[in-house]
């Protein structure tokens, strides 16, 4: 079961930092790419949204990200309970802080780090199709599904959207969906894209 929440985690890592800022499945044309390969960095805030049938209403947290390429990610959660997950020079460390003390997370899991952020840079890159993991289909809306090939997979996630917004190279949202009538829904906001990012944030829990 700990196994699951954390794949699902860091599936959500992966899918919503590559997704916040691409440009569209319709747009991945050689001009697309073309941008995406010139992509050095994405910041931005997020909103969660955990939505399951036991709950009366859903369970909130939010908090924010920074990307750089080529492998560099600073997720972290501001509330409800502030923990920081950080990824630098083949290091990955994650950091939860509990009544005012700093607990460093030595986890066997965070050995998948790596291979999460293959995958961001690959969809950074425009190539949601060459994941062996996931089919993937346009939809109205702009919408983009993608769905798990692997019956090992799909017990963790059914279905996963990337909502675009109306802005050119903006993902509004993504939802994931786990289970009936359980779902993970992020809001991205205040995204930017390409500023300077300096080491110390991708290595220091502050």
């Amino acid at each position: 079961m700990k196994k699951n929440k954390i794949l699902t985690i860091l599936l959500i890592t992966t899918i919503s930092t590559a997704a916040c800022f691409r440009i569209g499945w319709a747009d991945l044309s050689e001009e697309g790419r073309f941008f995406a390969e010139r992509l050095s960095s994405i910041s931005a805030e997020f909103i969660q949204e955990k939505h399951m049938k036991i709950l009366s209403r859903p369970l909130l947290s939010g908090g924010s990200f920074h990307f750089r390429a080529p492998n560099s990610l600073r997720w972290e959660y501001r509330y409800p309970v502030r923990s920081v997950l950080l990824a630098h020079d083949g290091k990955t460390k994650r950091y939860v802080l509990r009544n005012g003390t700093v607990i460093e997370d030595a986890g066997a899991h965070l050995q998948s780090i790596p291979v999460v952020l293959e995958e961001i840079t690959r969809w950074l890159r425009g190539r949601f199709d060459e994941n062996p993991a996931f089919t993937v289909q346009q939809e109205p809306g702009p919408k983009i599904v993608l769905r798990p090939k692997e019956k090992d997979l799909a017990l963790i996630i059914q279905r996963i959207e990337l909502i675009f917004s109306e802005q050119p190279g903006i993902m509004k949202s993504v939802v994931i969906y786990e289970g009936e009538g359980s779902f993970t829904r992020l809001d991205f906001r205040n995204v930017m894209l390409n500023q300077p990012l300096d080491d110390s944030l991708f290595r220091e829990f502050r």
